[in-house]
C-alpha cells in the first residue's frame, strides 16, 4: 500500500479563549467568516453578569461549523477558515513565528 506524507504548509490561526474580546478579534481577522452565538452583554449593576459567548460559528467550505472555547480558528492556504480542536492542532502544527 502506498504511504503519503502531508506537505508542510504555513497557516494563520488564533486560539479562542472564550472571551467576547477574542471573539471580536477573530471576527475582524476572518473578514466576516465567523459569527458569535449566545452573546450576553455585561449589564452595569447586575451582580455577576459578565460578557459571555457560548460559541463561534465558522463558515467553512463544508458549511458552518461551531468552535468552542479553546479551539483554534485556522485560515488555510486558500483563504478558507475552519475550527480545530486544540489536541489536533498541537499534533498537526508547530509554532513558526508571531
Amino acid at each position: 500500500m502506498p504511504i503519503y506524507r502531508k506537505k508542510p504548509v504555513e497557516i494563520e490561526a488564533i486560539q479562542w479563549d472564550g472571551s467576547i474580546s477574542c471573539a471580536d478579534t477573530i471576527e475582524k481577522w476572518s473578514g466576516g467568516a465567523t459569527r458569535c452565538e449566545g452573546y450576553f452583554p455585561k449589564v452595569a449593576g447586575f451582580g455577576d453578569a459578565r460578557d459571555m459567548v457560548i460559541g463561534i460559528f465558522v463558515k467553512t467550505l463544508e458549511g458552518e461549523m461551531r468552535a468552542d472555547p479553546g479551539d483554534y480558528i485556522i485560515r488555510g492556504v486558500k483563504g478558507e477558515y475552519y475550527p480545530c480542536k486544540p489536541d489536533i492542532f498541537d499534533a498537526t502544527y508547530d509554532h513558526v513565528m508571531l
